[in-house]
C-alpha cells in the first residue's frame, strides 16, 4: 500500500504535492495559533479559503489525503459502531473538598505521607514502592526544610475544573492515531474519527523533540458560546436541547457520523500526560506538572490560561476566591479547582487509592441553589429496607440539570426542615449529587400546613417500620416479603456493574414481580419461555434473548458476584478486594470479622454487614443455588497465587473483538472471554488466535483475513462460551 502511495506520489505534478505540503504546514500554524495560543494571524475568511484550496487538492489527488491533514477537521464518513479500548494505564478520577477546612486536611495527609516516608528511610533517600529517590532539592522554595529534615509546605498546581468530557490521545511518531473516552477509566470507546474535528486538538505534533509514543490526557468541553447556538439550531430544527454544555459535549463525541461532532465546536484543553515511550536521545522529560503542560503547549496542545503554581495551601485558597469571582465570565463552565503537587517525584511517593491519586484533589465550588415549591413527600423504599422521604417540586432548573425530586434522608432531617408540602424550598445541586433540600423559606410558608408524620408501617408491604439504636435510617422489617426490597435487590442483582443481565431493565423487573413470575434472584434461572412470551410489550423474540443473556450472566467473575448480592456497603472496589483476597466465596462465607478487617477499604462496620449477612442461612443457601443453577467464575486463590491460572481453557490465548454485539454487549465478551483465561486486545496481529467480528468490523476484519486469523461471530461466540461453560 505504501509502495502504490509513493508511486501515486512520484506520478503527480511536483508542484501540487508541494502545495499541500504547504498548505498543511501553513493551516497546521493557523491552528495552532488560534486554538493553543489564542492569538490568530488571519481572518476566518483567508483560512476557510486555505483549507477549502486543500480540500480541493485532496478530492482531485485523494492519495495525498493524509492522517493528519487538516481538511478532517470537518469529518468523515459514518462509523458503523464504536470499538472498546482498554486504557494501557488507568484513567482515574479525583477526590473531592468543599470547604478550606478538607482542603487543610488534605495538604496535611499529603505532608503527613511524604514526612513518613522520609522518616523510614535511608538519611539520603526517600522511599516508594520499593525503589528510592533522592530528597528534593531547596531552589527558590523552602518547601523542605534540611535542619529538622521534613517537608513544610508544598508547590501546587492550580488548574480550572472543566465540566467536560475526559479523553486520552495516542501519538506515534508525533501524529495522532488514537481517541479514547475515559469510560469506566479501565476501558474506554475509541472515537478518534471525532476528536480529529476538534480544532484544538492537534493532528500533528510540533517540534521534533516529542516521544515516539505520547499519551496526552485532557478535557473535551463545549464553550458557552458555542452552546447557546447548538441549543438555538435544535430549537430552529424541532429537535430537543442538551441540558447543559457537559452533555452537550458527551452527545457530540458520542457521534458515529464525526460530521455532526465538527459542526458542534468543541474544545480541547491538555491536563496530564499517560504512557510515554522512546524518549528523543538527549531529551529529558519535565519532571514538574508546570513543565510538563507548558511542554505540552510547545507541542501544540491548549493548556488552561487560567493555569497557575503557587506555594504552600494558602496560596491554592488565594487561588480558589479569585477564580471564583471569575467564574461566571469565563467563556466555559467549570465547576471547581484541581490542585496537584507539582513535582512527579512527589506525587510518585505518594502514589494512588484504588480510585484516585493522593497527590491531587478537586475543590468544588459552593453548590448551585434555586427556589422552588415542595408539592408533596412520598416514601420509597430501598434495596437493604431503608425508608427515605422524596420530595416531589415544582420542577426547576439548578446545577445544570431540570429537577423535580430531592432526597430529605431520613426522619432526622425531615424534622430539622420541617419541610411541608406548600413550603417554598431551597434545593442545593452540586455536580452529579442528589439534589436536596437544604431549607425553607418560612416567610413564604402558606397558612394551611401541616407538619410531616412519619410512617409506621412499610408503605409497600405494610410490615412495621424499624429502626436500630444506632442508625438514624428507619427500616422495613417486611425483609424479601417486601416487594420493593426484592425489585430492588434484582434490580441491583442485574445490573450492569453486577451479573450484567442485558434486557433485564428496572421495569420489566417491576413487571416479573408483579406477575409474580419471579420472588427472588434465583427465580430468573427458572423463568420459562412461555410464561416471559405472554408478557405485555415482550413476545417470543424479545423472550429468548432475555433467557439467552440470563445464561449467558452464570459466567462472570468473583468479584461482580460479590457485588450483585447486595450486602449493605460493599460496592465494586470492596468486592474486587474480597475476591482478591479471598480468592474464592468458600473462604469468603467461612470469614470472620477479624479477618476482614485487615483487608484493604474494610473497617468494623463493613466487615460486621459482611459477616451479618454470610452468617444467614437463607443468604447461604441463595449462594448455593445460584451454584447450583451453574453461575461461576473462575477461582483463584490470589493469596497464593497471583500468577495465571493455566488450567483456565483460553489461557494464553489472544482474542479480539470488533464490530457490533447484540445479544451481549462488548465489555460483557470481554469479561466472558477473560473470565476463561484469554487476553482480549485492541488490535489484530500475527500473534491474535481469534477475532470475534460483528457487523462494523471493517479494517480489522480484513487484517485478520490477510492474517489467516481465525474469525467467528457472535453466534459461534456464545456456542464456544457455552461449551466451556458446559465442561465447568
Amino acid at each position: 500500500m505504501t509502495e502504490e502511495l509513493n508511486q501515486s506520489t512520484a506520478s503527480t505534478d511536483p508542484s501540487i504535492v508541494i502545495e499541500v505540503s504547504a498548505l498543511k504546514d501553513e493551516l497546521h500554524r493557523h491552528n495552532y495559533l488560534y486554538y493553543a495560543l489564542d492569538n490568530p494571524e488571519i481572518p476566518d475568511a483567508e483560512y476557510d479559503r486555505l483549507l477549502r484550496r486543500l480540500q480541493e487538492l485532496e478530492a482531485a489527488h485523494p492519495h495525498l489525503l493524509s492522517t493528519d491533514s487538516p481538511s478532517l477537521k470537518v469529518g468523515s464518513a459514518p462509523l458503523d459502531a464504536f470499538t472498546q479500548v482498554a486504557h494501557k494505564m488507568p484513567m482515574l478520577s479525583l477526590d473531592n473538598a468543599f470547604s478550606a477546612e478538607e482542603m487543610g486536611e488534605f495538604n496535611k495527609r499529603v505532608i503527613d505521607r511524604l514526612n513518613n516516608s522520609l522518616n523510614t528511610s535511608s538519611s539520603n533517600t526517600l522511599s516508594s514502592n520499593n525503589s528510592s529517590v533522592k530528597k528534593p532539592v531547596k531552589e527558590s522554595s523552602a518547601k523542605f526544610n534540611s535542619q529538622s529534615e521534613a517537608f513544610e509546605w508544598l508547590d501546587y498546581v492550580c488548574e480550572p475544573k472543566l465540566d467536560g468530557i475526559a479523553v486520552s490521545l495516542i501519538y506515534e511518531a508525533g501524529l495522532l492515531v488514537l481517541g479514547v473516552t475515559r469510560g469506566d477509566g479501565s476501558t474506554g470507546e475509541d472515537i478518534t474519527a471525532n476528536v480529529r474535528t476538534v480544532g484544538s486538538i492537534p493532528l500533528k505534533l510540533k517540534g521534533d523533540d516529542f516521544p515516539a509514543v505520547l499519551e496526552v490526557r485532557g478535557e473535551i468541553y463545549m464553550p458557552k458560546a458555542s452552546f447557546a447556538k447548538t441549543n438555538a439550531i435544535a430549537l430552529d430544527n424541532g429537535d430537543k436541547p442538551f441540558v447543559n454544555p457537559r452533555n452537550a459535549a458527551a452527545g457530540s463525541l458520542r457521534q458515529l457520523d464525526s460530521r455532526i461532532t465538527a459542526k458542534r465546536s468543541l474544545e480541547m484543553c491538555a491536563y496530564s500526560v499517560g504512557i510515554v515511550e522512546g524518549l528523543v536521545e538527549g531529551v529529558n522529560f519535565p519532571q514538574t506538572h508546570q513543565k510538563i503542560l507548558l511542554q505540552l503547549s510547545q507541542w501544540g496542545f491548549r493548556i488552561n490560561s487560567e493555569m497557575r503554581l503557587v506555594a504552600g495551601i494558602d496560596a491554592c485558597s488565594e487561588y480558589y476566591e479569585q477564580l471564583s469571582l471569575k467564574r461566571d465570565s469565563l467563556p466555559y463552565e467549570i465547576d471547581g479547582i484541581v490542585f496537584k503537587v507539582n513535582e512527579i517525584e512527589l506525587q510518585k511517593i505518594l502514589g494512588f487509592i484504588s480510585r484516585a491519586p493522593r497527590w491531587a484533589i478537586a475543590r468544588k465550588f459552593p453548590a448551585q441553589e434555586e427556589a422552588t415549591q415542595l408539592l408533596g413527600i412520598e416514601f420509597q423504599v430501598g434495596r437493604t429496607g431503608a425508608i427515605t422521604p422524596v420530595a416531589r417540586l415544582k420542577p426547576i432548573f439548578v446545577g445544570g440539570v431540570t429537577v423535580s425530586n430531592a432526597t430529605l434522608h431520613n426522619e432526622d432531617e425531615v424534622r430539622r426542615l420541617d419541610a411541608r408540602v406548600g413550603d417554598t424550598v431551597i434545593v442545593r445541586r452540586a455536580g452529579d449529587v442528589i439534589p436536596k433540600i437544604v431549607s425553607v423559606i418560612l416567610s413564604r410558608r402558606p397558612d394551611a400546613t401541616a407538619p410531616l408524620i412519619f410512617p409506621e408501617f412499610c408503605p409497600v408491604c405494610g410490615s412495621p417500620i424499624v429502626q436500630l439504636p444506632d442508625e438514624v435510617v428507619k427500616r422495613c422489617s417486611g425483609g424479601l416479603i417486601c416487594g420493593a426490597q426484592v425489585k430492588e435487590a434484582i434490580k441491583h442483582f442485574a445490573s450492569r456493574k453486577a451479573m450484567d443481565i442485558d434486557g433485564l431493565g428496572d421495569k420489566l423487573v417491576e413487571q416479573l414481580v408483579d406477575e409474580k413470575l419471579i420472588r427472588s434472584v434465583i427465580d430468573l434461572y427458572h423463568l420459562d419461555l412461555d410464561a416471559l412470551a405472554s408478557l405485555e410489550r415482550m413476545g417470543k423474540k424479545s423472550a429468548k434473548n432475555l433467557l439467552a443473556a440470563i445464561e449467558m450472566s452464570k459466567l462472570t467473575t468473583l468479584a461482580r458476584f460479590i457485588y450483585s448480592l447486595g450486602i449493605r456497603e460493599v460496592g465494586e472496589a470492596t468486592a474486587r478486594n474480597l475476591a482478591q483476597h479471598f480468592g474464592g466465596i468458600d473462604n469468603i462465607v467461612k470469614s470472620d470479622e477479624e479477618s476482614l478487617v485487615l483487608i484493604n477499604d474494610i473497617g468494623p462496620i463493613v466487615a460486621h454487614f459482611i459477616v451479618d449477612f454470610i452468617s444467614q442461612d437463607n443468604n447461604q443457601r441463595l449462594i448455593s443455588q445460584l451454584q447450583e443453577q451453574g453461575v461461576n467464575w473462575p477461582e483463584r486463590n490470589s493469596q497464593i497465587n497471583n500468577e495465571a491460572d493455566v488450567s483456565l481453557p483460553l489461557t494464553g490465548k489472544i482474542y479480539v473483538i470488533s464490530g457490533s454485539l447484540y445479544a451481549l454487549t462488548r465489555d460483557e465478551a470481554k469479561e466472558k472471554l477473560q473470565a476463561l483465561g484469554a487476553t482480549v486486545t485492541g488490535s489484530v496481529s500475527k500473534k491474535t488466535d481469534c477475532l470475534v467480528a460483528g457487523p462494523g468490523a471493517g479494517s480489522k476484519l480484513t487484517k485478520a483475513q490477510s492474517l489467516s486469523v481465525p474469525v467467528i461471530d457472535e453466534e459461534q461466540l456464545q456456542v464456544l462460551l457455552s461449551e466451556y461453560l458446559a465442561e465447568s
